[in-house]
């Protein structure tokens, strides 16, 4: 009774395992964030990493090392990668032959979306004045720069569209708050700068702002089942 008695006050051990310093944990992150092609999420990344691991605290610290570096640690979305440097952009580009360019019916369906998220078909049609071809949603759906959001509260409960991570990671954006304004999108080039044929000009400029004036919201996260 008494060599029972003294197992049970013995102390217990609360976990088997440790934590690797921060130092090291600074290094999985580094690690798991260079060898993914995709941008990896807090949780993913908790995942591969030891019991009790802090990825949010080494994502943190790791971004800041990369500060000024030619690669920086970035947010695209809910999720973190490695990028190239903003100013150093142009020693990545070469030039090469464009063999897919989308339509200009893809690209105003594409701002749509961009700038009113979470918008239905009818809505994008009522904004660009004609109706939307399955087509243009199923290149834009193929392209993986949108997707379908939750269906809205009305009658027929539309679902709607926003834009991807994949979206955002090609454009350089962090969210959707940050998508630029309208002088910014014509000097890109991803605006006309004249109008169509047998349009003035102030009436296509009526029609850009509809289309890109409004700051986007944030969409909502996963189509309902």
């Amino acid at each position: 009774m008494a060599e029972d008695q003294d197992r049970t006050e013995e102390p217990v051990n609360e976990s088997l395992f440790e934590a690797p310093p921060m130092g090291e944990q600074e290094r999985m992150v580094e690690a798991i964030l260079f060898a993914s092609a995709e941008p990896v999420s807090i949780r993913e990344m908790a995942g591969r990493m030891p019991h009790g691991s802090e990825p949010a605290e080494a994502v943190a610290n790791l971004r800041r090392r990369y500060e000024g570096r030619g690669v920086n640690v970035v947010r695209v979305g809910e999720a973190w990668a490695i990028r190239t440097a903003p100013d150093l952009g142009f020693l990545m580009k070469k030039e090469v032959v464009e063999t897919r360019k989308l339509s200009r019916a893809a690209i105003e369906t594409l701002a749509i979306v961009a700038y009113h998220q979470p918008v239905t078909r009818a809505e994008i049609e009522e904004i660009r004045g004609v109706s939307v071809s399955r087509g243009t949603i199923d290149q834009l759906l193929e392209l993986e720069w949108i997707r379908l959001g939750r269906r809205k509260m009305t009658p027929g409960r539309p679902v709607t569209f926003i834009v991807t991570p994949a979206f955002l990671d090609h454009f350089g954006l962090e969210t959707a708050r940050d998508l630029p304004g309208l002088k910014d999108l014509r000097a890109a080039g991803l605006l006309d700068n004249r109008p169509p044929p047998g349009e003035g000009e102030p009436e296509e400029d009526d029609r850009q702002e509809e289309m890109f004036g409004a700051a986007p919201p944030e969409p909502d996260e996963a189509p309902e089942e």
